[in-house]
């Protein structure tokens, strides 16, 4: 038989440290971006931006769909 309590408290330490792990990557992200529009071609994150634009306008070319996504990909972000 299994500890309930003891499954609940793993289950709240994975969630807290996959949350802690999505917050460090998102402010990754933030930098990459930053460094790739002010310094060009950087190894590693030299095509963050490029990716972003593009994946932007592919929103943009799927309509009701691309609005329905991008609302989804934000809906990560809170």
């Amino acid at each position: 038989m299994v500890n309930k309590g003891g499954c609940m408290k793993m289950l709240a330490g994975f969630t807290a440290t996959v949350r802690s792990l999505t917050t460090v990557v998102i402010a990754l992200l933030g930098l990459g971006i930053v460094v790739s529009l002010l310094g060009g071609n950087v190894p590693f994150v030299g095509g963050i931006a490029d990716n972003i634009v593009g994946l932007v306008q592919g929103l943009g070319d799927a309509g009701i769909v691309g609005l329905i996504a991008a609302l989804i990909i934000l809906g990560f972000y809170k």
